[in-house]
């Protein structure tokens, strides 16, 4: 086939792929819509309405699908005068605004050197597109009928790019205000550091103090910090008003302009991009309007409540704060000659100077917009408050006519645990509700995934715990989890058992150990002494479960060869031994060793028992007491759950206390019937750091005089002594 024009033909078949270039644009769009959707969907429905990022943070991944999202805005070369090619490329643009008014709060979660770097990377990316419009706009590349959004579009980025930026400067000085007010708070709860009356932190008490912690890490949260400023609004109504763009330009468009180009080489790909753009938009508004609506709220509550404290200052002092301090610190460069330093000197002070009066202006400039704003909804919230004010009425006339007042104790209470920084007006106490109703529902989540196997074999311990010290005769070294897999172990290994009652214990043994681990993990400060013999006792629970083989041992075969439960009890410790001897030549095979030890040293006690215990000798009345041992084991070691509750609650680094709050509420959940069931027994007198371990209950009740043990449910001292915490541990 003849050629006539070559050129046309090369142009043809360079632009072929261009479609399908723009649906992998259109699909990186939709990612990021779909991930915007989810920070929405998870913000309603814990009723979190400033919006966390939690599925759309600000990273490089996200950061690269944003790059992929935005190749239109940055295309010089590729002739765009369709109508959806100019609206698509006006979308592509506010939709990165939108991701940016979205991204803000997660810069909050992240440590300085991330924060830089992803500020930087996000820098690069904005004045990039906005090098790339000025480009195409000086070159009439883009239509002369949409320069007004264009330029709007692009003037709002920047400004957003600035305050973002500046926005971050404040987060390590509002963590540590934050962290300074927790302590106090902290110190206040724990008494200066411990927390008495401890038979009560088993029951109600520990609810109350699990709550006090809550509504302190959700209010302390960097995020929600950052969420409630004053910038944060400002980006919201950016936001707005450049979604609206999307929306005034078609219109303006079939008015101003009637002209039908043809389309680019994109073709049909242009518009799948602008659907899932405009889409991305609307979804993606909705955490930035909120957190807008949100401050209004805020701001309006504080005026109208007559809480004007701070409120002629125009920039607190955190907000400036880390500028001041770069600007006090000397240059970190050695640079000879006095005439040279002093002109360093002045060049950093200048620069600082202009970085500070620009934060005095974005500032200044967000509250002035942020009380223009609250002046235009006064009358929503007017109404809101007398509708308010009617349902109180109604509420308090039903409440005199049938004698029941509501009590509002708990959230007084709460209340007093709000942090807040300088300047903020008073949290409103619908989101002081919704906290406390938040934790409530994790505790009764909790609640519905309470381990029932465990609370049944727990059920069957000693009052005294007697199994802790009678499992092995030998005093060597151990952890909590490595006699309850050992004692299983040998269990699954008794002949003529039934299978229902093996599985049974296999399961309360597994929730058990759960718990185990967690106690050992919080408490423990002999990691690196026992972290070795945990991995081992965890690798071998891993084949016992599963597969019933210890170390690959198979026990459950072994209880089908018709030997009597004395010749079981004799093999195992032949096996134990013979494997200790098999793994001390291996060069990683040491931790394993302890767990082979400990099988024969077990074995060999319960054999000695059994032989001299004429009660014993029935395959059920051993499995029965091979599962009272396991379950005294286990309810010694969570007895020290309320502890480890405790210090979920406040031991963490403040961008992590959100969730450890949460785990330790969903903990007090699942935990409540089995710390009921502990709260009868008699524990022995042992302090906070010496009830965590294993071998100090077994040293104590194997003195010969031993203090006398109590009840936890009448002694003050001892539960005292089970839950004492340091502020420094």
């Amino acid at each position: 086939m003849l050629v006539t024009d070559p050129t046309a033909w090369r142009e043809k078949h360079l632009n072929a792929p261009m479609p399908w270039i723009g649906v992998y644009i259109a699909a990186a769009s939709l990612v990021c819509s779909v991930a915007m959707a989810g920070d929405v969907i998870y913000g309603i429905r814990h009723k979190k309405l400033w919006f966390p990022c939690k599925f759309f943070p600000m990273n490089a991944a996200s950061l690269t699908l944003l790059a992929v999202a935005t190749k239109l805005p940055v295309d010089l070369t590729t002739a765009m005068w369709g109508r959806t090619d100019r609206i698509a490329k006006l979308s592509s643009a506010v939709f990165v605004i939108t991701i940016m008014g979205n991204f803000l709060t997660s810069f909050a979660s992240m440590d300085n050197n991330a924060s830089l770097m992803n500020v930087v990377a996000l820098g690069i990316l904005v004045i990039t597109i906005t090098v790339n419009a000025g480009i195409q706009m000086a070159t009439s590349a883009i239509d002369l009928v949409i320069w007004p959004e264009e330029i709007f579009v692009i003037i709002s980025m920047l400004f957003l790019f600035v305050t973002l930026s500046f926005s971050v400067l404040t987060v390590p000085t509002t963590k540590r205000y934050l962290e300074l007010k927790y302590d106090k708070l902290h110190k206040t709860i724990s008494n200066g550091g411990k927390l008495e009356e401890t038979e009560k932190l088993i029951d109600q008490k520990l609810k109350e103090v699990v709550e006090k912690y809550w509504v302190m890490a959700e209010t302390s949260s960097p995020q929600f910090a950052m969420a409630r400023s004053v910038t944060c609004a400002t980006s919201g109504i950016i936001c707005v008003l450049t979604a609206l763009t999307l929306v005034e330009l078609p219109i303006r468009m079939n008015l101003v302009d009637a002209r039908n180009y043809p389309d680019s080489s994109y073709r049909w790909s242009t518009s799948w991009i602008l659907w899932v753009q405009v889409c991305g938009v609307a979804v993606g508004t909705v955490a930035p309007a909120f957190r807008w609506f949100t401050t209004i709220n805020f701001n309006y509550r504080n005026q109208y409540s007559g809480n004007h404290q701070n409120k002629l200052k125009l920039v607190e002092d955190y907000q400036i704060q880390r500028l001041i301090e770069w600007k006090e610190r000397p240059l970190p460069l050695r640079i000879r000659g006095v005439k040279c330093r002093k002109l360093a000197e002045g060049t950093k002070n200048l620069a600082l100077n202009l970085c500070i009066g620009v934060q005095y202006g974005i500032v200044v400039a967000s509250k002035l917009v942020l009380f223009i704003s609250t002046i235009f909804t006064l009358p929503f919230f007017c109404c809101k408050r007398l509708n308010m004010n009617l349902m109180s009425s109604f509420r308090a006339s039903s409440n005199h006519e049938s004698s029941e007042p509501e009590t509002s104790g708990t959230e007084l209470d709460l209340g007093d645990y709000v942090l807040q920084l300088e300047g903020e007006g008073k949290l409103p106490s619908r989101i002081l509700k919704n906290l406390a109703h938040e934790v409530n529902q994790v505790i009764q989540m909790g609640r519905s995934q309470k381990p029932k196997y465990l609370t049944e074999l727990l059920r069957k311990s000693n009052d005294s715990f007697k199994g802790v010290a009678g499992f092995d005769s030998s005093k060597v070294q151990n952890c909590w989890t490595l006699p309850v897999v050992t004692l299983t172990s040998i269990a699954i290994a008794l002949p003529n058992t039934e299978i229902r009652p093996v599985e049974q214990l296999i399961s309360s043994v597994s929730e058990g150990l759960s718990y185990a681990r967690l106690v050992e993990k919080s408490l423990s400060t002999r990691g690196d002494d026992l972290l070795g013999i945990k991995h081992a006792v965890d690798v071998t629970w891993g084949g016992i479960e599963l597969y019933g083989k210890w170390l690959d041992k198979d026990f459950r075969k072994l209880s089908l060869e018709g030997k009597t439960t004395k010749e079981i009890l004799q093999t195992l410790a032949d096996i134990a031994e013979k494997t200790a001897i098999e793994f001390r030549s291996s060069i990683t095979g040491s931790s394993k060793v302890v767990v082979a030890t400990s099988m024969h040293r077990i074995s060999q006690t319960i054999l000695k028992d059994y032989e001299s215990n004429t009660n014993a000798h029935t395959n059920d009345n051993l499995f029965e007491q091979l599962s009272i041992m396991i379950a005294d084991i286990l309810g010694a070691c969570l007895t020290n759950l309320p502890r480890v509750i405790v210090l979920k609650c406040y031991s963490c680094a403040i961008e992590e206390r959100e969730k450890s709050v949460r785990h330790a509420a969903s903990l007090l959940g699942e935990t409540e019937e089995i710390l009921e069931i502990l709260r009868r027994h008699q524990l022995p007198n042992l302090s906070g750091d010496r009830a965590a371990y294993i071998d100090e209950w077994r040293a104590f009740m194997k003195q010969k005089n031993p203090p006398a043990i109590v009840g936890s449910s009448n002694n003050e001292t001892a539960a005292s002594g089970e839950l004492h915490l340091d502020v420094d541990e």
